[in-house]
């Protein structure tokens, strides 16, 4: 690979993962809002808008493994932690100060609104790390298997179990913390696996798009990966 491409594949690279951690920084900041959604007379979702930002996540984090390798991956994993660290100090910080008299938002509205954050970014943290690693295991380990071939089995197998395990992580936690009451545990969870299985499916074309893209531009052949190194 030319130097030039090595310079637009590490440029795309970038640009993944400054995506992945917007949106899971972004899904912990708002996961308090939740709506209902009827899909199509089949089904009503109750659901939190956190997870709207969240099943990209897993697109990017497999997309990532496919074309830039494990290694790649998980390192976009790591550094996610440390930016939902980092905006967790951010809002600390806010909370400590005193709001003037004159401020839009005051004390009370600010702490209703980022309040729980702390517990969001925790509870996230936990089954972001536990979903994310086991998505990529998991995916490479159908990669392996199949042979670089049946990209939809990869894709949608690993973020399944993966995302199954994110929304049973938090919702526990945040039940054991107090934020949601147990009653709800049950109907959160099937709708917001749900949710995030349907969004698997819908993106499964976006997932050949990109792919093949990556393919045609860089020449790759077969289950090659890109070498940034």
């Amino acid at each position: 690979m030319s130097s030039t491409d090595k310079a637009l594949a590490f440029r795309i690279y970038m640009i993944l993962a400054a995506l992945f951690i917007c949106s899971l920084v972004v899904s912990n900041l708002i996961f308090q809002k939740f709506f209902t959604w009827d899909f199509f007379g089949l089904y009503t979702f109750e659901i939190s808008v956190g997870i709207l930002p969240y099943p990209i996540t897993f697109l990017i984090t497999d997309l990532i493994s496919e074309m830039y390798g494990k290694k790649m991956a998980n390192q976009v994993v790591t550094v996610g932690i440390f930016a939902s660290v980092f905006s967790l100090l951010i809002i600390n910080v806010a909370q400590g100060v005193t709001a003037t008299p004159w401020s839009p938002i005051g004390d009370e509205l600010f702490d209703v609104v980022f309040g729980a954050t702390v517990l969001a970014v925790l509870a996230s943290m936990m089954a972001y790390l536990f979903a994310q690693y086991i998505d990529i295991q998991i995916y490479h380990f159908w990669k392996k298997i199949t042979k670089g071939k049946h990209l939809w089995l990869r894709n949608n197998f690993s973020t399944f179990l993966s995302q199954f395990v994110d929304t049973f992580t938090v919702l526990l936690l945040l039940c054991l913390f107090g934020k949601i009451e147990w009653g709800l545990f049950y109907g959160l969870l099937i709708s917001g696996y749900l949710f995030k299985v349907l969004v698997a499916i819908f993106d499964t074309p976006l997932m050949y798009l990109g792919v093949g893209l990556f393919r045609k531009k860089f020449k790759l052949k077969g289950y090659e990966e890109l070498d940034l190194s």
